[in-house]
């Protein structure tokens, strides 16, 4: 990826509704490489999608927790398993396969701790081959990102 593309990348990442003729004048090539250049980006996969970004509380759910999960085994049986049964839930909004003492790593967003105990205890933990869950509710979101680009 050359500066040209760099700065392509980073343009659409701070606004992805942005003119075709705008993002030419932003990194300072004419519209006709510039549209090439991004058909290129996606289409390579630098690129994978566009979409909102939507503030969860103003829809409700203003609590994020995060959970940490231990399955009692480490095959590919139970991890396949485990990943269908969290693809169901509505509530967890981002789940990451972790190295080190703890398998997953979920965020879970709801209206509020009581919807997230409903949610602990009469769905969570009647998922098949969970040894241990840890919640942390964060305070206040120190810094947020939507992709390093530099």
């Amino acid at each position: 990826m050359d500066e040209f593309d760099r700065r392509i990348v980073k343009a659409l990442r701070d606004n992805g509704r942005i003119s075709l003729q705008e993002l030419s004048e932003t990194v300072g090539l004419s519209p006709t490489p510039v549209s090439r250049r991004v058909r290129r980006l996606e289409d390579s996969g630098v690129i994978s999608g566009y979409s909102a970004l939507i503030d969860e509380a103003s829809l409700g759910f203003g609590v994020s927790v995060f959970v940490s999960i231990k399955l009692d085994r480490q095959v590919d049986e139970a991890l396949a398993r485990f990943e269908a049964a969290i693809a169901e839930f509505p509530e967890v909004v981002d789940c990451w396969l972790m190295t080190g003492n703890r398998d997953y790593l979920l965020r879970i967003a709801t209206e509020g701790l009581r919807e997230y105990e409903e949610f602990l205890v009469g769905r969570m933990s009647r998922v098949r081959g969970i040894a241990s869950m840890e919640s942390s509710i964060p305070l206040r979101r120190v810094k947020a990102g939507f992709a390093r680009t530099e």
